[in-house]
């Protein structure tokens, strides 16, 4: 897996804005060939060293892509196991550390499962499988945060 990052530009100008409308915007392209952009958050005392909240915070997306990756699992084990699930959200709340390096330092999942006849046991069993051997990025995260969970199912 590979993927490059690169800073869309210095600032022009006195105003330090760049083309991309923030100084600390930048642009991500994936090995698959996809893009994000991410973006700072403004920095009233120095603009010139913040972003102007165009795209989501990097920690955002670690954020964001650990919560993919387990719904992911979740999804697929319960599909495996032939449970008609049709539905799956996973909402993520986390702390951060206050001095560098700011890790996480809390992650809480709460998951909402949509299915016909899936029984609790099958998500709680689901969601465990993917924090406890499968999700690479709540694994990784687990070293430095206390990751919970929670899940609810709706019949659908």
């Amino acid at each position: 897996m590979e993927c490059t990052v690169s800073w869309t530009g210095p600032p022009v100008g006195t105003d330090a804005i760049t083309s991309s409308g923030s100084a600390m915007s930048f642009l991500a392209t994936t090995g698959s060939g996809h893009t994000l952009v991410m973006d700072g958050a403004p920095d009233p005392v120095k603009p010139e060293n913040g972003g102007a909240n165009l795209a989501p915070r990097p920690m955002e997306t670690v954020l964001a892509g650990t919560g993919g990756c387990t719904a992911y699992d979740v999804v697929l084990i319960l599909k495996r196991g032939r449970h008609d699930v049709r539905g799956c959200t996973v909402r993520l709340t986390s702390e951060r550390a206050e001095t560098d390096p700011k890790v996480f330092t809390k992650i809480h999942m709460h998951f909402v499962v949509t299915g016909r006849s899936i029984a609790a046991s099958a998500v709680e069993r689901a969601i465990a499988m993917s924090h406890d051997k499968y999700c690479s990025a709540t694994i990784m995260l687990g070293e430095t945060a206390d990751i919970t969970t929670s899940f609810e199912l709706i019949e659908a």
